[in-house]
């Protein structure tokens, strides 16, 4: 065989492998990469929470906070509305079946009298030094302060009342110079009923007087 015969034959066998691995190994198809503004929302980064329903798991948290706190026959009824009367209901019933049950019955401080020497709602400090100040026979401050505005106003009001009559009764001069000494009075007086409010216990305080006020209860 002559080599332009050699040649063709090789030249044969390489195009036939050719076509063969073609056909054994389809070409892989063509992958395009998307841009970056057709991305789906979940490829962009972690999905944010549904405000709803974190909104709902903190109302439910708190529910059950809140039931905790109520007696067992209130708790888990979050249709009722809770007022205060349905808990003075909870309070009065309990208080009928423990007296049913004699649980009120043999008290160690039954048919004895109460002691009242001791103030429940004051500082155990200021209690214990009124306690100390009434054995050695003397008083608070603030005390003393109030029997003598007291009994600075029931004479004022007396003045007053005197100098309105003369008034009436046309003597003009006198109500100017008693009305003149009474504003005086007023401002004395209303200065210690200042300081009182500012010693005596919260809840004890006392208001001033007013000239207008006065006046008008004396005409009333």
């Amino acid at each position: 065989m002559s080599m332009a015969s050699y040649l063709r034959l090789g030249r044969y066998a390489s195009l036939n492998s050719l076509s063969l691995l073609h056909f054994h190994n389809p070409p892989l198809p063509t992958v395009r990469c998307s841009s970056s503004s057709s991305s789906s929302p979940s490829s962009s980064g972690n999905p944010k929470p549904d405000k709803k329903k974190l909104g709902d798991r903190l109302s439910s948290v708190i529910d059950a906070v809140n039931d905790q706190k109520l007696p067992p026959e209130l708790r888990g009824q979050r249709n009722i509305v809770r007022s205060e009367t349905d808990l003075i209901n909870v309070v009065e019933q309990r208080i009928w079946h423990s007296m049913e049950e004699g649980q009120f019955e043999n008290l160690p401080g039954k048919g004895k009298p109460l002691k009242l020497d001791t103030n429940p709602h004051a500082d155990p400090a200021e209690d214990t030094l009124y306690r100390i100040l009434s054995k050695n026979g003397c008083a608070p401050e603030w005390v003393e302060l109030n029997k003598e505005i007291r009994s600075r106003i029931s004479q004022w009001r007396m003045s007053l009342k005197k100098a309105c009559a003369s008034k009436c009764s046309g003597d003009q001069s006198t109500w100017d110079e008693s009305s003149e000494a009474l504003k005086s009075q007023l401002k004395e007086i209303n200065d210690k009923v200042f300081r009182y409010n500012l010693i005596v216990p919260f809840g004890r305080q006392m208001s001033g007087l007013k000239w207008e006020k006065e006046l008008g209860y004396l005409e009333e």
